[in-house]
């Protein structure tokens, strides 16, 4: 019997659109270092799914990925892009979906409450790194969805009351190698 293979096995194309996002990261008042994830609406091609603010470059931006990434973490959540300090250029993420992301790790102050975006964004997660950072939450499970040639081995964290959110696909892959050296106080965080 063949391998199965993961999710991460899927063909990219060649021609890559730009795309970025935002990795915001805060000390909450106890602080625990967090990192401000989405919940997308159940609408488009990664409805319901779990992503850092982020989306295409509009011409207001120009060139600037950085500029697209702020960009977008105000309109989605609320965050002002004064509030946003740069900590590292993250390497680009191409996607099986047709994009190149590039993801931006910025210190942020923390806005009184979040100011979602109701149209793109179900919910605000504020996720505790030490909580990625333990075992139980990291795991790795068979998939199978409709458009996929085939079943899927796909790792992810489970995050979000009870769990119940699968943290996968690019967010994952921007995320999990970045983990640990948020948590060894690299940027000094």
């Amino acid at each position: 019997m063949p391998e199965l293979l993961s999710i991460h096995d899927f063909p990219i194309p060649s021609n890559l659109r730009a795309a970025a996002v935002l990795v915001p990261v805060f000390r909450d008042a106890a602080g625990e270092l967090q990192v401000v994830m989405v919940r997308r609406t159940a609408f488009g091609v990664h409805g319901g799914q779990l992503a850092f603010p982020g989306g295409k470059p509009e011409p207001q931006d120009g060139a600037d990925l950085w500029a697209t990434a702020r960009r977008e973490a105000f309109e989605e959540i609320g965050l002002p892009p004064a509030s946003v300090q740069l900590l590292a250029t993250l390497p680009t993420v191409p996607v099986p979906s047709g994009f190149r992301i590039s993801p931006f790790l910025g210190r942020i102050v923390r806005p009184a409450a979040w100011q979602r975006q109701v149209s793109e964004v179900d919910e605000v997660l504020e996720i505790p790194l030490r909580h990625l950072a333990d075992p139980a939450t990291h795991t790795e499970e068979i998939w199978e969805q409709s458009g996929w040639p085939g079943p899927r081995r796909v790792p992810f964290y489970r995050v979000g009351p009870a769990g119940r959110y699968p943290l996968w696909g690019a967010s994952y892959r921007i995320l999990q190698p970045l983990l640990p050296r948020l948590l060894a106080g690299e940027w000094g965080l």
